[in-house]
């Protein structure tokens, strides 16, 4: 019989390793002789499409996921053409609720452990809404963990303008790297927003 499947959740600000504890934990399955399925969002495509990439220089292939798409149907078909020991989302802050409770299926009926990665909050301090669904199903959520300039825990982001400054509005998701996101600790948040 197959151990208890679970949905996780691994959520951080920008650059704390997210995709590089992935790659790792995938690479630890398949060590072992045991398939995974790697997912990412489609627009994100800065490491190629299908591609999960760690700044420190290690990625893989991965299949994508689209807004609206039926990622219940998707897995399941996955599944069923090989076996599959884990699931794995990068870019799980992109995901719809609609989705999040598909991912909290697979788990439950096909009994396949998902292991989601992405942002807590945008760089208003405001919640995606798929990291909010997560945060509401996922049976264990963990915290990767990264620092700002002061040392201290960072656990917002900031959006900086071509001139350095924090921008306070704009859409919710604009892809970028190190050049557009800043991560901070919340004391340092609310002085570059002026809150």
């Amino acid at each position: 019989m197959r151990g208890m499947a679970k949905l996780y959740f691994h959520y951080s600000t920008m650059n704390a390793g997210k995709s590089t504890i992935l790659l790792q934990a995938s690479y630890n399955y398949r060590e072992r002789g045991m398939d995974t399925y790697l997912i990412t969002a489609q627009f994100d495509n800065r490491a190629g499409a299908g591609r999960i990439a760690s700044r420190i220089g290690i990625g893989e292939d991965a299949d994508t996921f689209a807004p609206g798409e039926d990622l219940f149907a998707k897995i399941a078909a996955r599944i069923e053409a090989a076996p599959c020991a884990c699931v794995f989302i990068d870019e799980a802050q992109f995901l719809s609720p609609e989705q999040v409770w598909q991912l909290a299926q697979v788990v439950d009926d096909l009994r396949v452990p998902v292991m989601c990665y992405g942002l807590r909050v945008d760089f208003r301090g405001e919640l995606f809404p798929g990291s909010a669904a997560l945060l509401a199903l996922a049976d264990e959520m963990r915290e990767v963990r990264t620092i700002c300039h002061c040392g201290k825990k960072a656990t917002m982001v900031i959006r900086q303008g071509p001139d350095g400054t924090a921008l306070k509005d704009g859409a919710q998701v604009q892809i970028g790297g190190n050049e557009t996101y800043v991560s901070l600790c919340r004391r340092h948040w609310r002085a570059a927003v002026g809150r």
